[in-house]
């Protein structure tokens, strides 16, 4: 079965989640500060959740620096501002067989602790 994360190596919430979950060598670590997502990851993430808003993350400071707000995005606006800067994707994603899970909320983790118990 197929197990990775996206992550940021230096992220606190996600070095906690990794942990918390107690997820190792099983899973495929990705750290999309070194090693960019690739546009045939992020087709992958949006077929998988059904949209690249989804993906999406309106809390990075960018967002609001670059009065993203203001603007009426659409998919392919979204896909291409992750493309182009890491910080936009909502972290961590994790990626267990046909599952996604995306993000940090508790609901999220909760999932994604449930979808490794049923593994």
């Amino acid at each position: 079965m197929r197990k990775k994360v996206y992550h940021l190596g230096n992220c606190d919430t996600c070095k906690r989640i990794i942990k918390e979950l107690g997820i190792g060598e099983e899973f495929e670590y990705q750290n999309i500060k070194v090693e960019k997502i690739t546009p045939e990851q992020i087709d992958e993430m949006g077929a998988m959740s059904g949209s690249f808003e989804k993906l999406f993350s309106r809390v990075a400071r960018k967002y609001r620096s670059m009065n993203l707000k203001e603007l009426d995005l659409k998919e392919a606006d979204y896909r291409q501002y992750i493309l182009d800067e890491y910080t936009f994707l909502k972290r961590p994603v994790f990626i267990i067989g046909e599952q996604i899970f995306i993000g940090n909320s508790k609901k999220n983790i909760a999932a994604v602790a449930t979808a490794l118990k049923e593994e």
